[in-house]
């Protein structure tokens, strides 16, 4: 064994610390290992210090919102030191819309909608609520942003667009007929997203009015969001 072997194990450990993963480091510095594969390196996982600070982040701003925690927090949880989150996502601020961004990509791709020509209302609206059941974080992180921010929020012309879509799917819905024309788009698209999500934004009250929210809750207020008739035309209506 090496005598610099004390001082390779430090300097793994600080590799660690600073969010490099290391899969391997030879012991003794000679490089000779043998023939059977046995050469040990030193690798940096970029990719995956990111994601475990994302995961990270997305826990503490959820749960305490942009003003409620640090970046040494966050670094702490994931596990790397606090110059990673800085040199990957520059500040805090920047971080929480970055989480964001992700968040509502991944709502978009999890439930998708073009035409509610084609797809029923209602059972868009369950899905909605099926994810938002499932991945509370969005509800949380759109709700901080509420609070945190008092004007223009981080993305705005971007996330503006992503919502025209939506409204453009009601639209669609409305000239065929199936949805009805008694609301602006945009409203009667505001009106689904929070029957679907209010659940998952206010559980307290939820629980006060409905009951704890076993599987069988679940179900009930599933199916209260599918059949409502806010969002349906009305056989008048598709005459």
């Amino acid at each position: 064994r090496s005598t610099l072997f004390p001082y390779t194990t430090l300097f793994r450990s600080w590799l660690t610390n600073v969010g490099i993963n290391v899969v391997h480091w030879p012991e003794n510095c000679n490089g000779n290992v043998g023939d059977e594969g046995r050469r040990r390196r030193m690798a940096w996982d970029t990719e995956g210090t990111k994601r475990r600070i994302m995961r990270a982040a997305t826990t503490e701003f959820a749960q305490h919102g942009p003003d409620g925690t640090t970046v040494e927090r966050i670094a702490g949880r994931a596990g790397v030191n606090k110059e990673r989150v800085y040199n990957y996502f520059g500040g805090k601020r920047t971080l929480f819309a970055t989480v964001l961004r992700e968040e509502l990509a991944n709502v978009a791709r999890a439930v998708p909608v073009t035409s509610f020509a084609t797809e029923d209302i209602g059972e868009y609206a369950g899905r909605v609520y099926d994810y938002h059941r499932e991945r509370p974080e969005l509800i949380r992180l759109l709700r901080w942003e509420a609070l945190v921010f008092d004007d223009e929020v981080p993305d705005e012309e971007v996330r503006r667009t992503y919502y025209v879509c939506k409204s453009d799917a009601v639209v669609k819905g409305q000239e065929a007929g199936m949805v009805t024309a008694n609301f602006d788009a945009p409203h009667l698209m505001m009106l689904v997203l929070s029957m679907a999500g209010w659940w998952s934004t206010v559980p307290q009250v939820a629980r006060m009015l409905c009951g704890p929210p076993s599987d069988e809750e679940h179900a009930r207020r599933r199916a209260a969001v599918v059949s409502t008739k806010i969002g349906r035309a009305s056989c008048r209506e598709r005459v």
